[in-house]
């Protein structure tokens, strides 16, 4: 941690030092753990990092802490659902599967309710973006609600083989590439205003593309080629991933703004990427892969923070107030991203 391991030379296969990574992942998660983060989707994507490190590690004081900090909070009142905070759903499913605790289930089950039956939508059935209880971005799709919401709709379907909320998820999938993913570069937007008719600043922002390409690659992991939207994911993460890896810059690292080399290189984002490049197992990526891993572990500290991640992002004016988001404080989807693309290189060994 804190320094890049040495390059290896045989770029065949995802190379790395499974004690450095596995080190890292342990610091990632306990200096996690020292957050005092709420219920909304921070945490969310947070806890999600921390679910995925368990499910490759098995260390059960990951899940002793989640089963902690998650009854607690029962008992003082879960706030008001909302489309963002769904995303703590995730880590429910994985609480729910390691303890056979049936309450962590049920959260799981009212978050999905809520989607089905409350959540605030436009066009054709498509969750608009809402971080809070108000009507935040009226009739806004943005790319974050994929992982928020549609990935976690889409594991509660598999789950309960319940094909109307698998439907109603990969329906999220198909208006968001479709609003989201530029036709002439097949990076993605940060956003679409359905009332504007627009993509708002129109910038490809980092972090907007990793939320598209993480849950796009463990959708394809969840449903069969007999869906005709698998086809459709799978074309939109393929040629994705291909514009993305050409945009990489020399530390392995993606910049904010993903073609303008004057932005800083943010670390969730090329996390989120790094990990949708190791599920998606194209062979000719792992070189990408393998770069990756060495920029991420040189932006972890040694007490486990993941440095270089982007404040809270609202769809920007322009580039130059991207450029000007802050960098410096641990964040929880920074965290969180990391610690799934770390668990992501465990769980593919070469």
């Amino acid at each position: 941690m804190g320094h890049a391991p040495a390059i290896f030379t045989d770029m065949a296969v995802i190379q790395y030092d499974e004690t450095q990574v596995r080190s890292a992942l342990d610091a990632v998660v306990r200096r996690t753990m020292k957050m005092d983060l709420t219920w909304c989707w921070p945490c969310g994507v947070a806890f999600y990092g921390v679910s995925q490190a368990y499910n490759v590690t098995k260390n059960q004081e990951y899940i002793d802490f989640l089963v902690k900090w998650v009854d607690e909070y029962i008992e003082l009142g879960l706030p008001p659902f909302m489309v963002n905070a769904v995303s703590m759903g995730h880590a429910m499913i994985t609480m729910y599967e390691a303890t056979g605790d049936k309450k962590y289930w049920d959260i799981a089950l009212r978050k999905s309710e809520y989607l089905k039956k409350d959540a605030v939508r436009f066009g054709e059935g498509v969750f608009q973006h809402t971080v809070s209880s108000g009507n935040d971005f009226p009739a806004q799709a943005w790319a974050d609600t994929l992982f928020m919401a549609a990935y976690f709709q889409l594991r509660m379907g598999i789950k309960q083989n319940d094909k109307a909320l698998v439907d109603d998820a990969l329906n999220q999938y198909y208006w968001h590439e479709t609003f989201l993913q530029d036709e002439k570069t097949n990076l993605w937007f940060h956003a679409w205003d359905d009332i504007q008719k627009s993509h708002l600043s129109g910038i490809h922002w980092a972090r907007a593309n990793a939320w598209a390409a993480v849950t796009m690659s463990e959708a394809l992991k969840l449903i069969n080629y007999m869906y005709p939207m698998f086809m459709q994911i799978d074309c939109a993460l393929r040629d994705q991933l291909s514009a993305l890896v050409r945009v990489q810059s020399p530390n392995g690292l993606w910049h904010t703004i993903l073609e303008d080399e004057t932005s800083y290189e943010e670390t969730s984002a090329s996390a989120g990427i790094g990990c949708a490049l190791v599920n998606y197992g194209n062979p000719l990526h792992k070189k990408y892969i393998n770069k990756t891993i060495q920029g991420v572990l040189a932006n972890i500290a040694e007490d486990g923070t993941v440095r270089n991640v982007s404040a809270g992002t609202a769809v920007m004016a322009c580039a130059d107030d991207y450029k000007k988001v802050p960098r410096k404080r641990i964040q929880g989807w920074g965290q969180g991203l990391t610690a799934a693309f770390l668990a992501s290189i465990i769980k593919h060994k070469p």
